[in-house]
């Protein structure tokens, strides 16, 4: 067995994509013309966006996915450049490219609707993920995109006690039930928690998703302006009881100006927070305050905070 010895504090899996941002007044109906306000190229992507996120809160991190030589490709690794996302293990395949999205953000509320395209974009298999890749981190963050070579990271994670944390959107994926019962750390939307749990109240979705870990995993459901609510699992090898309380976290009041991307930050700063090896209890309020102030500003990455900032935030 290889020995563990952490390059990064978190090492990404999964999706990233170059995301055309395009604003409007309000979003259109059937038939109907609209304005648009403003037109934006940013980089986004659950995993891309986390990693970004877990850099500017201190995290040293990297991205081991497969980019190409177009033009979407080039500009992902211009912008994980700039915010200091390590691309050394990264696969180049010519032919490939990241996820591209078109995104129509209502300028009157914030939300905003996604139209994304997966031509030429490629996953890591379990062939291409190695032992001597996973032991460089100390926690292993992945989506539920790239099924089969998630498996194998977590196994390997596992093998060498690296925590585990997902986000994960679709239980359509194929697969992807696979990934639910392995994950140390698992935070979801509530809608995605209610259609798996079958659940409308919080406290009953979070101990819904813990009963598919057996009572062992961290689970988070975050509700946007209504917050989150959590659960600690298993911590250094102590086993939780299944009954662990469930705790609820507030939003911060702020003025949201767009919401694209904040799942994908709550869930970096979690990520880098665990993995600098702070409580469960602090990486969730760092997370809250990182979205809520990622709201903000326009685009998935341009508001993310830097660690000072959120603490100075929470402190006020």
């Amino acid at each position: 067995m290889i020995d563990h010895h952490p390059r990064f504090d978190v090492l990404g899996f999964g999706a990233v994509t170059v995301d055309d941002l395009i604003y409007v007044e309000h979003y259109p109906m059937p038939d109907m013309k609209v304005a648009v306000l403003d037109k934006q190229r940013h980089g986004g992507g659950l995993v891309g966006t986390a990693l970004v996120a877990a850099a500017r809160v201190g995290a040293t991190v990297a991205y081991a996915g497969i980019l190409g030589d177009d033009d979407l490709s080039q500009y992902t690794r211009v912008e994980f450049a700039r915010e200091g996302v390590d691309c050394s293990p990264v696969i180049n395949r010519a032919e490939a490219r990241p996820i591209h999205s078109m995104i129509i953000v209502d300028a009157s509320n914030g939300q905003r609707s996604i139209m994304a395209s997966f031509v030429g974009v490629q996953w890591r298999m379990p062939v291409e993920i190695d032992e001597a890749l996973i032991t460089q981190c100390r926690v292993l963050f992945l989506d539920h995109h790239a099924i089969d070579g998630g498996l194998r990271a977590i196994e390997l994670a596992h093998a060498h006690g690296i925590p585990v944390i997902a986000d994960i959107e679709r239980e359509s994926e194929p697969r992807a039930e696979q990934l639910l019962p392995l994950i140390d750390h698992l935070i979801v939307g509530a809608g995605f928690a209610q259609r798996k749990t079958g659940e409308t109240n919080p406290v009953a979705m979070v101990k819904g998703l813990r009963m598919l870990s057996n009572h062992q995993a961290t689970c988070v459901v975050t509700a946007g302006e209504l917050g989150c609510w959590y659960a600690t699992g298993s911590s250094g090898g102590r086993r939780t009881e299944p009954d662990a309380p469930v705790v609820h976290v507030p939003a911060h009041s702020v003025q949201v100006v767009d919401t694209t991307g904040c799942g994908d930050v709550f869930h970096g700063a979690y990520a880098a927070c665990i993995a600098q090896g702070e409580s469960v209890d602090q990486a969730v309020r760092v997370a809250t305050a990182a979205a809520g102030l990622k709201a903000t500003k326009p685009g998935g990455r341009a508001g993310i905070p830097s660690r000072a900032t959120i603490d100075a935030y929470i402190r006020n």
